[in-house]
């Protein structure tokens, strides 16, 4: 899958917060920032709807239209 590539500008003290934490878990900025955001768009319950059809397929053991 092809990744959406944006500028986002950060606050600098919020970037190096991001990157010590993204240090302590072996990850990229990027990766880490991109973690975050799926965790919270999870939370709020607003995953893409292709998401959350995988997510039912998985649990019904039934195949979506992709495959």
């Amino acid at each position: 899958m092809r990744k959406k590539q944006f500028p986002l500008r950060l606050d600098p003290d919020l970037y190096d917060a991001l990157a010590r934490w993204a240090a302590d878990e072996l990850r990229s900025v990027n990766a880490h920032i991109e973690f975050l955001l799926k965790e919270a768009v999870k939370r709020a319950g607003r995953e893409p709807k292709k998401a959350v059809r995988k997510k039912e397929t998985m649990h019904t053991g039934e195949q979506d239209a992709d495959g």
